[in-house]
């Protein structure tokens, strides 16, 4: 027999609603300044880095990653 589904507000009084999860993959840190990503680099260790521009086509704004080399 099946068991009838529940609903939105009967799941959260029941605490169910974090059974199944989304699995997202973590995104990676952006920063709006190239100081700002030097400086984190640099607070968590690491040497051989780049930065890339992620809004290459926007010039009005940055959206910069770190990437190890």
């Amino acid at each position: 027999m099946k068991m009838a589904k529940l609903h939105t507000r009967q799941k959260r009084k029941l605490r169910m609603h974090s059974i199944r999860g989304r699995n997202r993959k973590p995104k990676p840190k952006t920063f709006k300044t190239e100081e700002k990503a030097k400086k984190y680099a640099e607070a968590k260790g690491i040497k051989n880095y780049k930065l890339v521009d992620l809004q290459e086509l926007n010039p009005n704004r940055n959206k910069i990653k770190i990437v190890v080399e």
